[in-house]
């Protein structure tokens, strides 16, 4: 995963697999889930399928030569980085959600 960070922030990455890669990687190293893990399966469908298919897909889209670059680079670094970008994302989905449900219950119930 830290290598997708790498890649993402590549210049001599290309410009679809720089976009995958800095999703992917924003939100895996984000603090907050999109959906919490207490919520039951839901909680950790994002864990099981939407990270690890961006992966498949970012690694695809990265040329084959950088990635081992990437990679090398990663087991010189130590620690993980913490994506405040993807904890904004993800903290700006959920109040659009509840502006959304918000608007829809009591917006919606006026007639005219």
């Amino acid at each position: 995963m830290l290598a997708l960070w790498i890649a993402a922030r590549d210049p001599r990455t290309p410009i679809a697999a720089k976009l995958v890669a800095g999703a992917v990687a924003a939100y895996a190293f984000s603090p907050i889930d999109l959906i919490p893990d207490f919520v039951p399966v839901l909680g950790y469908l994002d864990d099981l399928l939407i990270v690890p298919l961006g992966i498949m897909l970012a690694v695809k889209l990265v040329p084959v030569e950088l990635m081992s670059e990437y990679r090398s680079l990663a087991e010189k670094r130590k620690g993980k980085p913490v994506s405040r970008i993807g904890m904004i994302l993800v903290i700006t989905i959920w109040l659009a959600a509840i502006v959304g449900l918000l608007w829809f219950f009591w917006l919606g119930r006026i007639e005219p």
